[in-house]
C-alpha cells in the first residue's frame, strides 16, 4: 500500500453487514409516524451513508409530509438497536483491517450517530481496532460532503491525500473522494491493494 499512511472505514454496509437491519429500522420508525411504504429498498441503498435527518428531510420534501426528523431518527434508532443481534461483520473487511492493527492508524467515519456506531462495534468486538471515530454528530455537514472524512484525517494526524478510505455508498465515496483520499468500493476484492 504504496503513500498510505492511515486507513479510514465507513462502518454500516462496509465494516458490518447492518444494512437489511437499517432498513427494516426505517420501515418500523416511518410506519411508527403514519408514512409506510414511503421508502423504497432500492431508494435507501442509494441513500447509504447520510445522516437519517437529512434523508427525513429529503422524504418530507419528496412526499409532502411533516415528519419531525429528530423524532423519526430517535424511533430509527430504537429500532435498530432491538435488531443488534441480527448483525454480523463483514469478514473480509473486518479481517483487512485486523491486518493493520498496530501497523498503521486507522479511524471510523461514518453517517451514523455516536451512540448506535458505539454499540454496533462493542457488540461485534471491533471496537479496539480504530483509534478514531468519527460520527455524523461530529460534523456540520455530512456524506457526501467530505467533512467526516476530513475529521478522521486530522485526527488520525494524517494528511487526507496519504489515506485509504473504504465505503460501500454512493455518498461515501463521493465524501471520501472529495476529501482527497484514495477510495476502494466495498464490496471490491481487497487483495487489490496489496496486502
Amino acid at each position: 500500500m504504496d503513500g498510505v499512511e492511515a486507513v479510514i472505514f465507513d462502518c454500516d454496509g462496509t465494516l458490518v453487514h447492518s444494512m437489511p437491519a437499517h432498513f427494516e429500522a426505517w420501515c418500523d420508525a416511518l410506519a411508527y409516524y403514519g408514512a409506510e411504504n414511503v421508502f423504497q429498498e432500492d431508494v435507501f441503498y442509494a441513500m447509504g451513508g447520510r445522516p437519517t435527518t437529512d434523508i427525513v428531510v429529503e422524504l418530507n420534501a419528496e412526499y409532502g409530509l411533516k415528519l419531525d426528523p429528530e423524532a423519526v431518527a430517535m424511533k430509527k434508532r430504537e429500532a435498530f438497536l432491538a435488531r443488534l443481534q441480527s448483525i454480523d461483520e463483514i469478514e473480509e473487511v473486518a479481517d483487512f483491517a485486523r491486518s493493520l492493527r498496530g501497523r498503521l492508524p486507522m479511524a471510523i467515519a461514518t453517517g451514523g450517530r455516536r451512540l448506535v456506531i458505539e454499540k454496533t462495534l462493542q457488540a461485534l468486538e471491533l471496537s479496539d481496532l480504530f483509534d478514531e471515530v468519527v460520527t455524523a454528530d461530529e460534523v456540520k455537514t455530512g456524506k457526501p460532503a467530505p467533512d467526516i472524512y476530513l475529521r478522521a484525517a486530522e485526527l488520525l494526524g494524517v494528511d487526507p491525500a496519504k489515506c485509504l478510505a473504504l465505503e460501500d455508498a454512493p455518498a461515501g465515496i463521493m465524501a471520501a473522494q472529495q476529501a482527497g483520499m484514495k477510495v476502494i468500493a466495498v464490496p471490491a476484492p481487497l487483495d487489490l491493494v496489496g496486502t
